[in-house]
């Protein structure tokens, strides 16, 4: 298994990159979250994802541990396949990747060109738990009207600039211990104090 590359940049281009290190160029696939960080280097280091098949070694490459973990889950979710798994990436970072699983956002897969509902569903399925042990979220049950007055509360404080999954995790806890929050001002109001 190839873990990372380290070397030149010799070609680059929104879907690969060429890196050449002892004398071999890589042609290494990504993202275009990954592309983003690697547009202005020409030395990188870059972490990497053999897939192989019967008829292709394929490199994946990530500018971030985040992104490969994500792409690896994506992976173990039957009927998606690479090209799959780095469209979502190209179109959400990790972390929007992970708040969509972790709050079931069916909509913000939906909206990734070849993803669709019942591909939706079966990410949120299969990797939810998954996301939620390595993050160390603890899944909870909501409400249909604690999940709109949170859904609300999460769209707000995102437009504020929090980061989207210290705002979910936040909102889940405030929801789970105190149960009396019933608008969306009183969410807002408290979340503003435990994230600032």
């Amino acid at each position: 298994m190839i873990s990372y590359i380290k070397g030149l940049i010799t070609f680059k281009n929104p879907a690969y990159i060429i890196v050449e290190t002892g004398g071999i160029g890589y042609h290494v696939n990504i993202s275009l979250n990954t592309y983003t960080q690697v547009e202005k280097l020409e030395h990188v280091k870059i972490l990497t994802h053999l897939h192989i098949k019967e008829d292709s070694h394929t490199l994946y490459g990530f500018a971030d541990e985040a992104e490969r973990s994500i792409f690896r889950n994506l992976l173990s979710v039957s009927g998606i396949g690479t090209n799959t798994a780095r469209i979502l990436l190209s179109s959400m970072t990790a972390d929007e990747v992970r708040a969509a699983i972790v709050g079931e956002d069916v909509m913000a897969f939906k909206k990734v060109k070849g993803v669709g509902p019942k591909t939706a569903k079966r990410v949120i399925l299969d990797l939810k738990d998954k996301i939620m042990k390595e993050s160390g979220d603890t899944p909870l049950s909501i409400t249909p009207k604690d999940n709109t007055i949170r859904n609300e509360a999460l769209s707000a404080l995102v437009a504020l600039g929090f980061a989207k999954i210290k705002v979910q995790k936040t909102l889940n806890k405030i929801l789970s211990e105190q149960a009396e929050v019933n608008s969306v001002e009183d969410l807002i109001k408290i979340a503003l104090k435990q994230l600032s």
